[in-house]
C-alpha cells in the first residue's frame, strides 16, 4: 500500500472559475490531440467560469474545500496524463480520447459540487 500526500490547497485568493477555465482549456488541448473538432464556444466557457465563481462564493465552506481538493486532484492527474501523452513522441489518439473523456467527466463532477 502506498501513501499519497493530499493535494495542496490552492493559493489564497485562487479563483475557482479560473481554475475550472484552465482545466477546460487543458481538455480542449487533449481533445485536439484526440482528433476531436475544436469547440468555438469561448463565451460559454467564460459564462461557466463566472457562474462557478459566484456559486463558490455562496457555497458552504465544506463544499468550497471539496471543490478545491477535487480541482487540485484533477489538475495533478490531468497534467500527468498530458505528460504521458507527450512523452512517447507522437501521442496516441486513443489514449488522448480516453483522457479527454475522463477529464470531461471529472470537470462535470467538479462543477456539480457547487450546484
Amino acid at each position: 500500500m502506498t501513501h499519497q500526500a493530499p493535494p495542496a490547497a490552492p493559493p489564497p485568493g485562487a479563483d475557482p472559475g479560473r481554475q475550472l477555465a484552465q482545466l477546460r482549456e487543458a481538455l480542449r488541448l487533449v481533445e485536439r490531440v484526440a482528433g476531436r473538432p475544436a469547440a468555438a464556444d469561448h463565451d460559454g466557457r467564460l459564462d461557466e467560469a463566472a457562474r462557478v465563481s459566484e456559486a463558490y462564493a455562496r457555497a458552504l465552506p465544506i463544499a468550497q474545500r471539496r471543490f478545491e481538493a477535487l480541482a487540485a486532484e484533477i489538475a495533478l492527474w490531468a497534467a500527468a496524463g498530458v505528460e504521458a501523452l507527450l512523452a512517447g513522441g507522437a501521442p496516441s489518439r486513443a489514449a488522448a480520447e480516453r483522457l479527454a473523456r475522463r477529464l470531461d467527466a471529472a470537470l462535470s463532477d467538479l462543477a456539480a459540487i457547487l450546484r
